[in-house]
C-alpha cells in the first residue's frame, strides 16, 4: 500500500538529488547496516525537474515494499511501506490508502451481505424438509391397505428411478439455461406439487386412487405382496413420499450448496459453514413444534370433520410459503449482492478430476486394500442397519398411532428430540475426538445402534413375559418398543451427523494422494448405494418370504445384530491402521515448526549479541553520526 504525502510548501527538494536510505541503527552504527535493511524513502513528482531521479530511485528501490528485518534476524520477511513524496498543484496534503472496511460483531459488512441471507435459506429450506420428511412417512405408513411395509419397495422401485431421472434431466438443462433461470425450473415445481396435494390431490384421493383393482391384484398375488400393490392403490401418495426425498436431494444438496459455493470466498466457507450445520438442528426443532400444532388441531374440532385434511392444508401452506420466501431471497442475493463488484468473490482453483472409476475397478481398489476395506465396510454396515430399524419401528408406530394425527404429532415430537439431541453431540463430538481419539469416536454410533437394537427387538420378541414388568410402569409392551426405537433412531442420526461423519472423512487424511482418491471414488461407487439399498433389498427378501414384516422380525434382528458386530470390528481394525499412520503424518507436520523454533531461538542470540556491540560502540560512532546527518542536504525528510 502506498501512501502519498502532499508535500508543497514543506518539502525542499534540492537541485542534485541522491537516492538514499535510511534506519536509526544505519545512522548512528554503520557497522549494522548489512544486518538492517531500511525501507525507502522514494518521490514521485509529477511535472517535476527531479523526474529522472524518481526512476532511478524507484530502480534502487526494487520493489513498492522491501524488508524491513533481514530473515536471519526474525525468521520472516517483514513488509516496510513506501512513502512516496509528490508535489500537488493545489497544495492539499492527503493520505491515499486503503480504508477499514465497515464491521458488525467482527464480521465485514460485505461478507454480512452474503451470509445472512444464506442461513435464512438454509433454515427456510430445512424447515420445509423437516415438515415434509414426517409428513411423507403418515401418508404412506397410515394410509388404508398400507403399511411400513411399503416403504423398501418404495425407496427401491419408485425413488430411486426418479432421482436418476431427475439429475438425467437436471444435467441437460444445466447446458442450456442459465444458473438463476435454472434454480427457478427446480424449485417452482416442488412448491407447484406440495401445494396442489394439499389443496387438490389428498381431497380427491377417493377419486383418483385405484382402490379396487388394488383390492382384486392383492386377491390374486396374496398378503406377502401387500406392499407393491399398495405403490398402486396410494400412487398419489407415493409421489408425495417421492417429491418429499427429492426435496432433501435436490434442494438442499444441489441447488442451496451449488449457491452458496459460487458467491463465498474459501476462508468465508471455513468460518461459516460449519454455523450453517448448528442452524440446521435449530430449524429441526422449530419444525418439529410445528408439526405438532398443526397436527393437534384435531382435538379441537367437531365430529365428522376430517382434521388429517385441515393439518395437511396448514403444512403445505407453510411449505409453499417459505418456498417463495427461498426464490425471493435467492433474487434479491444474485441482483444486489452477486452482482456488487465492492463485494469479493469465490476464487477457488479449478479441482483436479477424480478419476471415475468403473464397478470392476472399484472392486479391485476395494479388495487390494485392508485398510480401504474396514473403511468401506464402516460406510456399508451403517446403511444396512439404520434401514432395517427403521422400517420395523414404523410398523410398531402405525400399530401404537393408527390415526394420521396421532402418528404426525409424536413425529413432531421426534424430531424436536432429534434436532435437540445433534446439537448437543455436534459440539461435544469435538470433545470426545480430543480425549478419547478417532477409535473411540468411531465405535460410539455402531455402539449405541447395538444397545438399542437389542433393547428394541427384545421388546418385540419377548413383549408377553415382560407385559407385567412393563405394566408397573404403566407402558404397554407396544409402547415401551415404540420409545426405545425412537431413542434408537435419534441417538444413532445425532451419533452419525456429530462423529460417524467427520471419523469417515478423517480416516482418508493419511491415506497416500492415489490411493486417497480411488479409495473414495471406489466407495462412492460401490458402497453407499450398497449400504443404501441393502437394507431396502433385505426386507423385501424377508417380507416375500415369510408373508410379513412382522414375521420376518426375529431373522431382521439376527442380521442386525451380525452386521453391528461386523462394523465394530472393522472399526476397531481400522483404528489400529489410522492411528499410527496419523500420529506418523503428526510428527512429519511438527518437524519444520520445530526447526523453525530453534533458528528463532538462535536468531535471538544474535540479536542479543549485536545490541551488546551497538552498545559497546556507541561513543566511537558519534563522530560518523554528524558526517552522515550532514550528508542529507538538511531535508526535513
Amino acid at each position: 500500500m502506498e501512501r502519498v504525502i502532499s508535500a508543497q510548501g514543506i518539502l525542499s527538494l534540492p537541485s542534485t538529488l541522491q537516492a538514499r536510505t535510511f534506519h536509526p541503527l544505519r545512522r548512528r552504527f554503520p557497522f549494522a547496516a548489512a544486518r538492517f535493511p531500511s525501507p525507502v524513502i522514494s518521490a514521485k513528482v509529477t511535472n517535476h525537474p527531479v523526474h529522472d531521479f524518481i526512476s532511478k530511485d524507484r530502480g534502487v528501490a526494487g520493489e513498492s515494499q522491501r524488508s524491513l528485518l533481514s530473515t536471519g534476524l526474525y525468521g520472516k520477511h517483514r513488509k516496510a511501506p513506501t512513502f512516496t513524496a509528490s508535489a500537488a498543484a493545489g497544495g492539499i496534503g492527503f493520505v491515499e490508502g486503503e480504508a477499514e472496511k465497515p464491521k458488525l460483531l467482527g464480521v465485514e459488512i460485505t461478507t454480512l451481505k452474503k451470509i445472512i441471507p444464506l442461513g435464512i435459506m438454509f433454515f427456510c429450506i430445512l424447515f420445509n424438509y423437516t415438515i415434509l420428511r414426517d409428513t411423507k412417512d403418515v401418508l404412506v405408513v397410515t394410509a388404508k391397505g398400507s403399511s411400513a411395509e411399503i416403504i423398501p419397495f418404495l425407496k427401491t422401485w419408485v425413488n430411486l428411478p426418479m432421482a436418476i431421472g431427475f439429475m438425467l434431466l437436471y444435467t441437460k438443462l444445466s447446458n442450456v439455461l442459465s444458473k438463476e433461470a435454472l434454480f427457478y425450473t427446480v424449485i417452482f415445481p416442488f412448491i407447484a406439487f406440495f401445494g396442489a396435494f394439499g389443496f387438490l390431490l389428498y381431497p380427491l384421493r377417493d377419486a383418483i386412487h385405484p382402490t379396487a383393482l388394488a383390492d382384486k391384484l392383492l386377491a390374486a398375488l396374496g398378503p406377502s405382496f401387500l406392499g407393491p400393490v399398495a405403490i398402486l392403490r396410494i400412487w398419489s401418495f407415493c409421489l408425495f413420499y417421492v417429491m418429499a426425498e427429492l426435496w432433501g436431494s435436490v434442494v438442499i444438496s444441489v441447488l442451496f450448496w451449488g449457491f452458496a459455493n459460487q458467491i463465498t470466498t474459501v476462508e468465508e466457507a471455513k468460518e461459516f459453514y460449519p454455523l450453517f450445520g448448528l442452524g440446521a438442528n435449530i430449524a429441526l426443532i422449530f419444525s418439529g413444534r410445528t408439526v405438532k400444532y398443526f397436527s393437534n388441531l384435531r382435538k379441537n374440532l367437531g365430529p365428522g370433520v376430517d382434521g388429517w385434511a385441515i393439518s395437511l392444508k396448514g403444512m403445505m401452506s407453510i411449505v409453499v410459503l417459505l418456498g417463495f420466501v427461498i426464490s425471493a431471497i435467492y433474487w434479491g442475493v444474485n441482483k444486489f449482492v452477486v452482482n456488487d463488484p465492492s463485494l469479493p468473490r469465490s476464487n477457488r482453483k479449478k479441482k483436479v478430476k477424480k478419476p471415475k472409476l468403473g464397478m470392476n475397478e472399484s472392486l479391485k481398489v476395494l479388495l487390494s486394500s485392508r485398510y480401504v476395506r474396514d473403511l468401506a465396510t464402516l460406510v456399508v454396515a451403517y446403511g444396512i442397519s439404520i434401514n432395517l430399524v427403521e422400517v420395523t419401528w414404523k410398523s410398531k408406530l402405525k400399530a401404537q398411532f393408527p390415526s394420521p394425527n396421532e402418528y404426525s404429532s409424536f413425529m413432531g415430537d421426534f424430531s424436536t428430540m432429534t434436532g435437540i439431541a445433534t446439537f448437543t453431540m455436534m459440539l461435544l463430538g469435538r470433545w470426545i475426538l480430543r480425549k478419547f481419539g478417532w477409535g473411540v469416536a468411531a465405535m460410539i454410533t455402531p455402539t449405541v445402534l447395538l444397545l438399542t437394537g437389542v433393547g428394541f427387538f427384545s421388546l418385540i420378541l419377548f413383549g408377553e413375559p415382560l407385559a407385567p414388568l412393563l405394566g408397573s410402569f404403566g407402558v404397554t409392551p407396544l409402547l415401551a418398543a415404540v420409545y426405545v426405537g425412537a431413542l434408537q433412531n435419534i441417538f444413532s442420526k445425532s451419533a452419525k451427523y456429530s462423529l460417524f461423519d467427520p471419523c469417515k472423512e478423517m480416516a482418508y487424511i493419511p491415506l497416500d494422494e492415489e490411493m486417497k482418491v480411488k479409495g473414495k471414488a471406489a466407495i462412492d461407487v460401490v458402497c453407499n448405494p450398497l449400504g443404501k439399498s441393502g437394507g431396502a433389498l433385505i426386507q423385501q427378501f424377508m417380507i416375500l418370504t415369510f408373508g410379513s414384516l412382522a414375521n420376518s422380525t426375529p431373522y431382521l434382528g439376527g442380521i442386525l445384530l451380525v452386521i453391528v458386530i461386523a462394523w465394530l470390528g472393522a472399526a476397531r481394525s481400522l483404528d489400529s491402521q489410522f492411528s499410527p499412520l496419523a500420529k506418523e503424518q503428526l510428527e512429519k507436520e511438527k518437524l519444520p515448526k520445530q526447526k523453525s523454533s530453534v533458528a528463532a531461538a538462535a536468531s535471538k542470540e544474535e540479536t542479543q549479541d549485536l545490541l551488546a556491540e551497538v552498545t559497546l560502540s556507541t561513543n566511537g560512532s558519534a563522530h560518523e553520526s554528524e558526517a552522515a546527518d550532514k550528508v542529507s542536504n538538511e531535508s526535513p525528510l
